[in-house]
């Protein structure tokens, strides 16, 4: 089998649902805008080369749906000869476009495949627009369709997570990704255009465009104690509040994947191999732990041990999942989301997958570390993992 190579790795900002630079940009053109930056990075390449587009969402319906990587892939300028497709498996929907695309280039069915993720909560809610829990089965089993809120105040209540680690946590994602964006670390990061709508004085609205260069959920002020102040969410006298679990945000990331083949042809540089994905299924009602067992089947099949890794991008759901896992499975929290991670920079659901692909990429390389581990756990019980190797 093929080895599969990344060649570029980008991503739009990150930008608060509903209040954010994004909350009146439509998701195919924020996807097509990153699709064509990818492609920009690479030298030689033509979109003439890319045979195929995989694009992660987790409500892939109204403004994102109609197969939304096809068409953005078409406004981005890729002929009409490539074909497109849409993945969900919810948090991890732009992680598996990525493995999926790159399983097409290792079995030699394609040599250049577009892997993406993209969704805008702004304009498709958190649950889509008409969830129809399956009557007959949801009786005996409620806890299938648990509030992901729920499942975090779960995770914390049974694995001893406290409030002061979570709260401490969180300040600890908004300090690293504040300092990160005042050092100009987010190399990964694509200026992108977003629209808003102006009030004329004659009542009617113009459509007007801006460049948006920075994530926009990021608290530079945060504190410990303002955290410790915040009432909780989701159940009464539990742990877990707003500043302490991911932003709901939106945004779009895209990568670029080819065969050795291709890479000598047009004479291009790779950053890194895809050498391994793979799934499992947790409880529901604690989803948060999918970390825990996604991560030690990844190494097992690579035949490494936590050790061996030396940066890991684990998706921050929630404070509560992502202390357990790391604690739990002994990774140095030192090299975890050295530049913050969901609770500062946002968890655009579908896209998360492919933006922390490119956050860990930027990352493996500016510190030349050979192996990157990327995790999240998934809505309705399941853990997603991958590891990247760096290319020398």
């Amino acid at each position: 089998m093929r080895d599969a190579y990344i060649v570029s790795a980008v991503r739009t900002p990150g930008c608060r649902r509903a209040k954010g630079a994004f909350k009146d940009t439509r998701p195919e053109e924020l996807l097509a805008h990153i699709t064509k930056a990818a492609m920009d990075r690479v030298p030689n390449l033509k979109p003439e080369h890319i045979e195929d587009t995989m694009t992660g969402s987790a409500f892939p319906e109204a403004e994102q749906g109609m197969i939304i990587g096809l068409t953005a892939g078409r406004m981005a300028g890729i002929p009409i000869e490539a074909s497109g497709a849409v993945v969900n498996r919810f948090c991890s929907s732009g992680l598996e476009a990525i493995a999926l695309s790159s399983m097409r280039v290792m079995s030699g069915w394609s040599d250049v495949v577009i892997g993406s993720g993209v969704e805008v909560m702004s304009i498709v809610p958190m649950g889509g627009n008409l969830p129809r829990p399956t009557p007959s089965y949801s009786v005996g089993h409620p806890d299938n369709w648990t509030d992901m809120g729920i499942t975090a105040e779960n995770v914390a209540e049974r694995y001893n997570v406290t409030r002061e680690e979570q709260d401490e946590f969180a300040y600890k994602s908004q300090m690293k990704a504040s300092e990160a964006k005042a050092k100009g670390l987010f190399t990964e990061l694509v200026p992108s255009p977003a629209s808003k709508y102006v009030l004329q004085d004659d009542g009617t609205y113009k459509h007007e465009t801006f460049i948006q260069d920075f994530d926009d959920g990021i608290r530079e002020s945060t504190t410990v104690e303002g955290l410790s102040k915040l009432r909780t969410v989701f159940k009464l006298g539990g742990t877990v509040t707003a500043g302490n679990s991911s932003q709901t945000t939106d945004g779009a990331a895209a990568t670029i994947i080819m065969s050795e083949d291709k890479m000598k042809e047009l004479e291009v540089e790779p950053i890194a191999k895809l050498k391994l994905y793979t799934t499992v299924g947790c409880e529901p009602d604690e989803m948060g732990v999918g970390p825990r067992y996604a991560i030690p089947k990844l190494l097992k099949m690579a035949g490494l041990t936590v050790d061996d890794i030396g940066l890991w991008e684990i998706n921050e759901a929630f404070a509560s999942q992502a202390i357990y896992c790391c604690r739990d499975l002994g990774i140095n929290f030192d090299n975890v989301n050295i530049n913050g991670g969901a609770i500062a920079l946002g968890h655009p659901l579908g896209c998360t997958g492919a933006k922390l692909c490119s956050t860990l990429l930027a990352n493996m390389r500016k510190k030349g570390v050979k192996y990157g581990v990327e995790s999240m756990c998934v809505g309705f019980g399941m853990g997603a993992a991958a590891l990247f190797e760096l290319c020398d």
